[in-house]
């Protein structure tokens, strides 16, 4: 599906700014594996405990992406059984499955800000060499989930408004 171009607006900046942040860490993430894998092959002793730093970047960077991709309406569209409708019906039920996708993902974003409050209180950390504690990073996931509910509702209005 086309539309004019990039979406605008505060929205759009934040979705933009959770990218680079994803996209910062996955090199972050890229480079800790490099590094490791050359260690391990020089020394025989990877970076300690870059299995765990690599789990949690690579979550925290899909997060990042999730809302831009959504934003930009770049997740996988199963027109099959709608793509001989009239354009507005299909706006009608992208619209629809829109809504539910950024409902989703905001409950997602409220139960992780509850997971987040929880893992503080109680010091759980990584099962790892460094036992990192988690909450954190299980707060910046919230916020991920949440642009990218933003997301999907921004274009759940257009959608039903037709301006696709």
């Amino acid at each position: 599906m086309t539309h004019p171009g990039p979406p605008r607006g505060p929205i759009a900046r934040l979705a933009a700014g959770f990218a680079l942040a994803g996209g910062a860490v996955l090199l972050g993430v890229a480079m800790l594996t490099t590094v490791s894998v050359l260690l391990r092959w020089l020394t025989s002793q990877p970076v300690k405990g870059d299995v765990e730093l690599v789990q949690l970047g690579g979550g925290l960077a899909v997060l990042g992406f999730l809302a831009y991709g959504t934003l930009m309406r770049a997740n996988i569209f199963v027109d099959s059984f709608t793509g001989w409708l009239p354009r507005r019906v299909n706006d009608a039920v992208d619209g629809f499955w829109n809504l539910v996708w950024g409902t989703a993902a905001l409950v997602l974003a409220e139960r992780m800000v509850v997971g987040a409050i929880e893992a503080r209180g109680s010091g759980t950390t990584t099962f790892g060499l460094l036992g990192v504690p988690i909450w954190w990073a299980i707060g910046l996931g919230a916020l991920g989930f949440a642009a990218t509910g933003l997301a999907a509702l921004y274009w759940t209005g257009r959608l039903l408004r037709g301006r696709d």
